[in-house]
């Protein structure tokens, strides 16, 4: 057996799995620690630096708005419209922006953005890379014997 060796998760593909399993989830962003737009379920990128940039201005500013001079990192936040949400949470090597329908389980999508970052860090095997398990031949039966019965009276096959 080999080593196989661990590639970090695409973000392309991790965005659209959130997506995928996060119903209330329109659209998302993720950003790379530096702030640079890495990856967005929009086609438009126009669009999708402007919630790139809107979302870490308001990590900004509501961080500066509730720091009490404890030094703390805010590292989730929910901006909650009449038309829907704005989510961002944040890890030590990316954000996650994401749009919601109105009236969302807050929960639920804090959950789920984390677990994409979760996943986005931990990273994955490429599945060419993995080594295919191996395959156990199969017995061939001697000419003339019948097969044994197991402890329920099933011949066994």
């Amino acid at each position: 057996m080999g080593c196989v060796s661990v590639a970090r998760m695409d973000a392309a593909r991790a965005l659209a799995d959130l997506t995928e399993i996060s119903s209330q989830i329109e659209a998302a962003v993720l950003l790379g620690q530096d702030g640079e737009l890495t990856a967005s379920t929009m086609p438009d990128e126009g669009r999708s630096r402007k919630l790139a940039e809107a979302a870490l201005k308001l990590l900004d500013e509501a961080a500066a708005a509730g720091s009490g001079g404890g030094g703390e990192t805010l590292s989730q936040l929910e901006v909650a419209m009449l038309d829907g949400s704005v989510f961002v949470v944040r890890s030590a090597e990316h954000s996650i922006a994401a749009v919601t329908s109105p009236e969302p389980t807050v929960g639920l999508v804090f959950y789920d953005l984390k677990s994409c970052l979760h996943d986005l860090a931990l990273g994955e095997p490429e599945p060419e890379e993995q080594e295919p398990e191996p395959v156990k031949p199969k017995r061939k039966r001697k000419p003339g014997k019948a097969p044994a019965a197991t402890s329920n009276g099933d011949a066994d096959a």
